[in-house]
């Protein structure tokens, strides 16, 4: 074991815990770290001239180092018990993540850095999925911007080795339940996420009929933050559906639910999680990220998808990305 895998799981095992977000970070930002170190001893001197990595994360560094199982995880891994290892293994078996922003809508980061980020945490791909057109508060895509968006992507990949960045969209789902883009771009895509963001308090039964409309159209692939829920500052509600309804359409459908993974969301929570496992739905475990630093999100998904008894074989974002492709090309 060397010290990036120890920090990282470390921070896995402290999410599986319910620690502090921000004592979570910590872990992942000295993870990012010590990439930079050469293989062999490392003092925790030598460790703390890192920057983000502090006493605690240097003395984990130096006993890696040395190939001791550090302290500090063999202390977690016996609070933890066996249990938490099933997640561990679902997300040390990522392959991709299938929502990912950029500056081009309301990411903070271009494209090429988000790229480099993914391929950087050791993913295969990636997929692209800036907003549509009719979010404008998140600088949405038009369609003309979005054909732009297709040929910076075959750039990306031009330069890239071992990993493949998608093209996608994180398309809003209208009220009528049709899609926020041109049937023909969305032919053209690799991945669609598709996500209610307005009209989030409407009665159950409208937003069963738009939830159930998107998640059978066949060029959606991906059910984005179903419930809409916040549950950071002021919060936010979770939109009333009926979630067997939906869920046993996407189960039918082949749509995968998404394991959204920002803290702020959170969504599906987990007695809806629950219930699209047991209708047979298969998942995508996605951060959200909007900066490269986000990518890491995806260990509290893993973790609520060990919890929920799945299987890297319902979780599309462990799949080779040729598996995923021909998913998402399925009629």
């Amino acid at each position: 074991m060397d010290p990036v895998e120890a920090l990282r799981r470390i921070a896995f095992l402290l999410e599986w815990c319910g620690a502090s977000p921000y004592r979570v970070r910590a872990f992942h930002t000295a993870a990012e770290a010590a990439r930079s170190l050469p293989t062999g001893p490392v003092d925790t001197a030598q460790a703390q001239r890192l920057r983000g990595v502090g006493p605690v994360t240097a003395e984990v560094i130096m006993e890696a180092s040395v190939g001791e199982v550090p302290t500090y995880l063999a202390r977690l891994e016996a609070d933890a018990g066996p249990a938490a290892c099933a997640g561990w293994d679902l997300w040390a078996a990522a392959e991709g993540d299938c929502h990912v922003h950029s500056d081009w809508s309301d990411g903070g980061s271009p494209i090429e850095e988000m790229a480099d980020a993914a391929r950087g945490l050791g993913h295969r791909w990636a997929v692209l999925t800036d907003h549509s057109p009719r979010l404008t508060i998140a600088h949405g895509l038009s369609a003309d911007r979005l054909w732009l968006q297709l040929e910076a992507v075959a750039a990306v990949n031009a330069r890239m080795e071992s990993f493949q960045l998608l093209s996608g969209i994180e398309c809003d789902i209208l009220e009528d339940g049709s899609l926020d883009q041109e049937e023909e771009l969305l032919g053209r895509l690799d991945v669609v996420v598709a996500s209610v963001h307005s009209k989030l308090r409407a009665e159950p039964g409208p937003m069963t009929a738009r939830m159930v409309a998107a998640v059978c159209n066949p060029h959606v692939d991906v059910l984005g933050h179903c419930t809409g829920r916040l549950i950071t500052g002021r919060g936010r509600p979770q939109s009333r559906f009926d979630a067997e309804a939906v869920f046993s359409a996407c189960a039918a459908a082949g749509t995968a639910v998404e394991i959204n993974c920002r803290p702020e969301r959170r969504d599906p929570p987990d007695d809806l999680l629950r219930l699209a496992a047991d209708a047979g739905c298969l998942f995508a475990v996605d951060t959200d990220a909007h900066a490269p630093e986000q990518l890491h999100w995806q260990a509290s998904g893993y973790a609520r998808a060990a919890r929920a008894g799945l299987g890297s074989d319902r979780l599309v974002t462990t799949w080779p990305v040729g598996r995923l492709l021909k998913w998402t090309a399925r009629p």
